[in-house]
């Protein structure tokens, strides 16, 4: 039966492109090698009719499909189980810019079309494309809308999902829906692209979507800050919405101990302000006019907040190269951190205006658990989202904190957070890592609909099993009752 499947799915992509047998790491292993799977092959479609076609194939055999971009993810949402049933969906063959509309200032571009040069293509154009993250250069633009990522400028422009004015997708019985209008307007029904998004590909396999396009700034700026606490750097953040107003594209947070990582094992990079100051953020600003008029907001903003006391040093970055060792400063941190040893991720979501006390509880709640933990919290205070990790005393071995202590500490850190009214994901999904916490961390009447949703469209769970949603039993569906695959009864 598996031979049967392998050689209709080599009859629909070509034999080169199913991959079986020894060699498949990169394609098995999660980003953060947490996880390692099992795949039975790995399939590499070149088209979005083949990718049709092959999902149609897996659906009639009844295997299991696990959508795969770059595989940059940090939840193990992109990676086989250990069964060696499951067939890893490819996409890195679908790398086109299908088109760019310079009056609709809209791209459109194929799922597999690494980040980074989709960011190359519009500004090639004369546009600005104002995602941005660290994996930028790895990851694929697809997995940005499955995963919803966030990035270092949703401040301004939104996660993926605002980014996104239309879809191309792959059902999970293979059919192809086309909804690459570009339209900013269309109130005809349900909004079928924001289901997709976000989705994980438990839903479908997103192959091409049509992108927002901005004009490119006139100039942009970049601040550093030192700030005595969090309420400092969450007033400056008031201060910086109401000097800039719409310029402000980024406001980053760090504290001491993060950027002490990054002084210890990058210290050609030369952290500027960080031992004398238990928090720092880093300010961007895009003008529309000149370098001139955002220079003077910035010094406006500044003046203000020295006159208030909530930055105690400061420093505007003089050039381009300036700003971008800053930028790498901040996206350095993850990897000083793992430099330093095997930690405990969070990408927590909490109201900007609560993050000072969630903090303050937290660290409290933890360093009583466990004396001497340490924490590195940096994020993007602008929307809320905080990178709160955890690395082990300074004497721990890494290896067993992390396997003796993360669910005490995901317990702590998601029970506070839930107690503050935010979110255990913020922008990394939840993929296989956090599933098991979402019914803790979800109401019910939300599960139930998802629930409802996931069976709906994928009524035999093959797309991407296990991921997001617990495989076992729904809860009861006090809504609907899938009876069939494809017919919903009322009851």
């Amino acid at each position: 039966m598996q031979q049967q499947l392998l050689d209709r799915l080599a009859a629909i992509v070509g034999p080169t492109h199913v991959l079986t047998g020894d060699g498949l790491e990169s394609y098995e292993q999660d980003w953060r090698k947490r996880a390692r799977g099992r795949a039975l092959a790995v399939v590499r479609p070149g088209s979005t009719q083949e990718v049709a076609d092959v999902v149609k194939a897996c659906s009639d055999a009844r295997v299991s499909i696990v959508p795969q971009g770059g595989n940059t993810g940090l939840v193990v949402g992109s990676v086989p189980d250990e069964s060696g049933t499951q067939v890893i969906l490819s996409l890195r063959r679908l790398t086109a810019v299908r088109a760019v509309d310079p009056h609709n200032m809209t791209v459109t571009v194929e799922a597999g079309c690494v980040l980074q040069n989709l960011q190359d293509a519009a500004g090639n154009a004369g546009f600005l494309f104002p995602l941005s993250l660290g994996a930028e250069g790895s990851c694929t633009i697809g997995g940005n809308l499955s995963t919803n990522a966030g990035g270092t400028q949703v401040v301004r422009y939104g996660n993926a999902r605002e980014l996104c004015l239309g879809l191309e997708v792959v059902t999970s019985q293979g059919e192809i829906w086309d909804g690459l209008s570009g339209l900013r307007k269309d109130n005809t029904g349900y909004d079928l692209r924001d289901l997709f998004v976000g989705s994980e590909g438990t839903l479908g396999v997103i192959t091409a979507a049509t992108m927002k396009l901005y004009p490119q700034p006139a100039a942009q700026l970049t601040a550093w800050a030192a700030v005595p606490s969090l309420e400092d750097a969450n007033t400056l953040l008031g201060l910086a919405h109401r000097h800039l107003a719409a310029n402000l594209t980024g406001f980053e947070v760090m504290n001491q101990f993060s950027l002490s990582l990054v002084d210890k094992h990058y210290p050609h990079l030369r952290v500027p302000m960080w031992k004398d100051t238990p928090w720092c953020v880093l300010v961007e600003i895009s003008d529309n006019e000149s370098e001139e008029h955002a220079r003077g907001l910035f010094e406006r903003l500044l003046e203000t907040a020295f006159e208030a006391g909530v930055v105690a040093d400061a420093i505007v970055a003089e050039s381009i190269k300036q700003a971008h060792d800053l930028w790498h400063i901040r996206e350095s941190i993850s990897l000083a951190q793992a430099e330093e040893g095997l930690n405990i991720k969070h990408d927590i979501s909490i109201p900007v205006s609560l993050i000072p006390e969630f903090v303050r509880e937290a660290d409290a709640a933890l360093s009583a658990a466990i004396p001497g933990v340490r924490f590195v919290n940096f994020g993007h205070l602008g929307d809320g989202n905080l990178h709160y990790n955890i690395q082990a005393p300074v004497d721990g071995d890494p290896k067993a904190f992390l396997r003796d202590r993360e669910e005490e500490i995901n317990t702590i850190v998601y029970d506070t957070v839930s107690r503050y009214h935010g979110s255990i994901s913020a922008e990394h999904g939840v993929g296989e890592l956090k599933r098991h916490k979402l019914p803790k961390h979800k109401s019910p009447v939300a599960l139930t609909l998802m629930h409802a949703i996931k069976g709906a469209l994928d009524p035999y769970n093959t797309m991407n099993p296990g991921k997001v949603l617990e495989t076992a039993a729904a809860p009861n569906l006090s809504l609907i009752h899938i009876s069939e695959p494809t017919r919903l009864r009322r009851i």
